[in-house]
């Protein structure tokens, strides 16, 4: 379990992208689930849980898209 002390959706999301599943603590945002290098939304999410989520997997997919041609 990886604890993060600060809230650093870049950092977070290249560190759920590389180790792929597994579960991480964000200090003042609480224990997240990940896995198939995306964020899982927890069953009893509340609108905290819910941002962070969508923010960090929103970060990890234009991470993975194709760099467009210039």
């Amino acid at each position: 379990m990886r604890i993060f002390n600060k809230y650093q959706p870049l950092l977070i999301a290249k560190y759920v992208k590389t180790f792929f599943s597994g579960r991480l603590y964000i200090h003042g945002r609480g224990a997240f689930h990940y896995a198939r290098g995306i964020l899982v939304m927890p069953e009893n999410a509340d609108d905290r849980h819910r941002r962070t989520v969508q923010e960090i997997n929103q970060l990890i997919g234009k991470m993975q898209a194709p760099a467009e041609a210039v």
